[in-house]
């Protein structure tokens, strides 16, 4: 294995070079060892998911829209190892998240003292550090110490998501941007008018998340140097020494760090120690031993052929969002293009009046074949007073008005595509009623695709989750290339 040491990036190099020097860290021996470790693995893994991306690594498994206790003993009573809850919390308030998540941890506690399978909890979020936190994991944390014999001694901190391009280095989160990495806290994600924040450095994001209630000084971090050199024992008796729900920062520029890490805390695992995590869609493949598979392609999707046209709903506003939806434009001119004019919500009737201008057009477009993308303005909208609250809350207004266009279809789609994570969710969960659905796998690298439930508004049909931070310029005219049977 390799001895070179490895130190945190130099500021202002942080090119992609920072990656290429180690290597991919002895991914075969990574996999034996995790392999080895999780044949004795007997808890479900329970991922929560604040919106519906957090599929993006994953194949084969189910994903339920509500967190009933049925929900939960059925998830936990299946055969897969592991099955996604969705949340959606990212587009609730403080308060919302916090009475939904006192709502989850009731049931899940029930329901695992009920059919007697114990699990791991896992809070999917955003790789950019956008969310609910450290709301969500301390809100599950005090309600499940209330209503299980279980303590948490910490929790684990996995933004690493290759898909994505977001890696963790020197305890810096690092965001690619072509063949650069910048440091997540100077990035558009920071600035997000709901989630905003300013450290790169995880251990000063977490005092600066927290409010100083977690100093930067007390943060566990498992380094690169430990993890390339597979130094278990090293990252196990860190974990052994983590007490009063201390926090842990794991560092990864590859998947094999993460198996790595995997192996170590399900030693720890055996141990005793319990600990809830905060990650990416990474840390979810990794621990659940998900397999590799081929991406998606039309034949793998269309299970019944239709006249009708796809829909493609773009709601995200990130700049990486419009740079994409411009190259679709540029790439594949033949679909209807229809602008959602958000500004509609700040005349009164104005979303309703918008939405059935937009329907009819789509709908039209659809019938003759075509497929429709509608997109809102790409001008983001505050409220006069810019509070955090009234911005989230008109997102999700205008979202409604968006997404509920799918619930209003008169005809079935070939297919549906939905862009950004509120989006999605409304799409899937309200527009489409879909309570549950089978992840089939992804149709570009981090890019997910449901197969709808038989109880949605349109069964079995592709339902493709575009997230509004992945992917580059040209990803998404690939995806719709690809559903129109064009590549």
């Amino acid at each position: 294995m390799s001895t070179e040491k490895i130190t945190a990036p130099v500021p202002g190099e942080e090119t992609l070079a920072l990656l290429g020097r180690w290597g991919e860290a002895e991914p075969q021996a990574a996999e034996a060892d995790f392999a080895a470790v999780f044949s004795g693995f007997n808890r479900k893994i329970v991922v929560l998911d604040d919106d519906p991306t957090g599929v993006q690594t994953v194949h084969d498994v189910a994903v339920y829209t509500d967190w009933s206790v049925e929900t939960f003993r059925a998830g936990l009573l299946g055969e897969e190892k592991l099955f996604f809850v969705l949340t959606n919390s990212r587009s609730f308030s403080a308060e919302e998240t916090r009475a939904v998540h006192r709502e989850i941890a009731d049931h899940l506690a029930q329901a695992s003292r009920e059919t007697g399978r114990p699990f791991v909890l896992i809070s999917r979020s955003d790789s950019t550090l956008r969310g609910h936190y450290p709301l969500e994991t301390q809100t599950l944390r005090q309600e499940l110490e209330a209503r299980l014999p279980v303590r948490f001694d910490g929790e684990i901190l996995l933004p690493f998501f290759l898909e994505g391009g977001r890696y963790t280095v020197g305890d810096v989160h690092y965001v690619r941007e072509g063949d650069r990495l910048i440091p997540a806290g100077e990035t558009e994600f920071a600035r997000d008018t709901t989630f905003g924040y300013t450290a790169s450095d995880l251990k000063a994001w977490c005092e600066e998340k927290t409010g100083g209630a977690c100093r930067a000084e007390d943060v566990t971090s498992i380094s690169l140097e430990e993890l390339r050199h597979r130094d278990y024992d090293a990252i196990r008796e860190k974990l052994l020494a983590v007490h009063d729900f201390g926090k842990v920062v794991v560092n990864a520029a590859a998947y094999a760090d993460v198996q790595v890490f995997a192996t170590a805390f399900l030693q720890a695992l055996a141990a005793g120690k319990e600990f809830l995590f905060r990650g990416s869609a990474a840390i979810v493949k990794v621990l659940g031993h998900i397999s590799d598979q081929p991406l998606l392609k039309r034949a793998d999707l269309i299970r019944e052929e239709t006249a009708a046209g796809g829909i493609v709903i773009v709601g995200s506003h990130v700049k990486k969002t419009t740079l994409q939806l411009e190259e679709l434009q540029r790439r594949v001119p033949d679909l209807t293009y229809l602008c959602f004019d958000a500004a509609a919500a700040l005349v009164s009737g104005g979303l309703e009046e918008e939405h059935r201008r937009v329907l009819a057009l789509a709908a039209e477009a659809m019938a003759q074949g075509k497929t429709a993308v509608v997109y809102t303005s790409r001008t983001v909208l505050r409220t006069a007073e810019d509070s955090r609250e009234g911005n989230l809350a008109l997102s999700v207004r205008i979202s409604q008005a968006l997404t509920s266009l799918v619930a209003e279809l008169p005809l079935r789609p070939a297919f549906v595509l939905a862009k950004g994570g509120i989006t999605s969710s409304d799409v899937g969960v309200k527009a489409l009623a879909v309570r549950r659905a089978m992840v089939r796998g992804q149709i570009a690298p981090g890019i997910p695709v449901w197969e709808t439930g038989g109880e949605s508004r349109f069964p079995h049909i592709p339902y493709v989750i575009f997230p509004g931070n992945v992917g580059d310029t040209g990803t998404l005219a690939q995806v719709v290339e690809t559903l129109l049977g064009r590549k």
